[in-house]
């Protein structure tokens, strides 16, 4: 997002120096960029999105040091993709047109690449991880799965090899959908509107300081 504002508009208003316009409208920007952002991230937090994606959001001003009548405030995401799709509401599918594998509480949150490196949960990589195979179990009329048998909980919830004489027992490690909707959380456009409506009385606030 990026905010500006022809200078011209201003210099009709403001009588006074070009360099105390370029201060006022400079300044004006800086706290725009700054309100924004910090909106952006509270409201991410509040939607339950967690404070790790609530600190994607950035903001700067250019000029990013001195000042200019044709100053401008940019405000962006460096996790777009993940932004767009809680403010539009969107359908995920899997890219193969197949299932899409929803983690349980017992498959944990990570797992082991063919190199064996930690990365994103996964069916294979949690194959990988625990040295347990899963298998699919086809469900009519409600979601599939995928299980593990052999298994136990550990103290942390966590599905792993049950390495006891008894005590087996058959865990839920994924479920399986076809496809997810997300549902609309974030509502970028109205806390733009908000800080886009502030320019002129922050420009004057800060005319007022010079």
């Amino acid at each position: 997002m990026k905010f500006s504002i022809q200078s011209s508009e201003i210099v009709k208003e403001l009588a006074g120096s070009e360099d105390n316009v370029a201060r006022a409208i400079t300044s004006a920007m800086r706290d725009v960029s700054a309100g924004l952002k910090s909106d952006l991230r509270a409201d991410v937090v509040a939607a339950g999105l967690g404070e790790r994606l609530s600190r994607t959001w950035r903001g700067t001003t250019y000029p990013e040091t001195k000042t200019s009548m044709e100053a401008a405030a940019f405000v962006w995401s460096k996790a777009p993709k993940i932004i767009d799709a809680f403010s539009r509401g969107v359908v995920i599918r899997s890219p193969r047109g197949l299932y899409l594998a929803i983690p349980t509480a017992a498959a944990g949150v990570v797992g082991r690449s063919a190199a064996g490196k930690r990365e994103k949960i996964t069916p294979q990589g949690w194959e990988r991880r625990t040295g347990l195979k899963l298998r699919f179990v086809y469900r009519p009329g409600r979601p599939s799965l995928l299980v593990a048998d052999g298994t136990r909980l550990s103290k942390k919830g966590l599905a792993a090899r049950n390495r006891r004489k008894s005590g087996d027992a058959t865990s839920v490690i994924f479920i399986l959908v076809p496809q997810v909707r997300l549902a609309k959380r974030l509502d970028i456009e109205r806390a733009a509107q908000k800080h886009a409506g502030r320019v002129t009385g922050l420009i004057a606030q800060h005319w007022d300081q010079a």
